[in-house]
């Protein structure tokens, strides 16, 4: 049996046994996944990116139906101005967390109207729905200014489905 390492302190002698040693390689493999996880951010794309993406296509389908539909036009319109600010609102704040290298531009996305106000208008609400329960479902995941903003967000689209109704 050997004996345990030892080694002069200016207290008196340490002894650290063998056990002790493979306590503490075996606790490495555990510290190195612990502390990658937090480091290994870049990969993990931003959690109000979806959101974002989210508020720019409504409003791109509420200028469509203002356009498109006459009688939603004031409605439609208020939606369209409100979710384009929160698409703003939410791309400034991916921006102050990770700055792009040159200014991002996000093209209107490619929407489908429908052809009837009726249909035009549950197409509205629909992704209003969906906007509020999405950002109500991260909004205690989140930190802070950035759950106040995703709750605010969630808010506001549930007013708005009320705009429509």
């Amino acid at each position: 049996m050997r004996a345990p390492f030892s080694s002069r302190h200016p207290n008196g002698p340490s002894r650290v046994g063998r056990r002790e040693v493979l306590r503490l390689f075996a606790a490495l493999p555990a510290v190195a996944v612990a502390t990658s996880a937090c480091t290994g951010g870049e990969d993990v794309p931003d959690p109000l990116t979806a959101l974002a993406t989210a508020a720019r296509s409504d409003a791109a389908l509420a200028q469509g139906v203002a356009r498109t539909h006459r009688a939603l036009g004031a409605e439609a319109g208020a939606v369209a101005e409100i979710r384009s600010e929160h698409a703003r609102l939410l791309q400034r704040e991916i921006d102050r967390l990770d700055p792009p290298d040159e200014p991002r531009r996000h093209s209107a996305p490619a929407v489908q109207v429908p052809a009837s106000a009726d249909a035009a208008k549950a197409e509205l609400k629909k992704a209003l729905a969906l906007a509020e329960q999405s950002a109500a479902k991260l909004c205690p995941t989140l930190p802070g200014y950035r759950s106040g903003l995703t709750g605010s967000v969630s808010a506001s689209c549930a007013s708005l489905a009320e705009v429509l109704a």
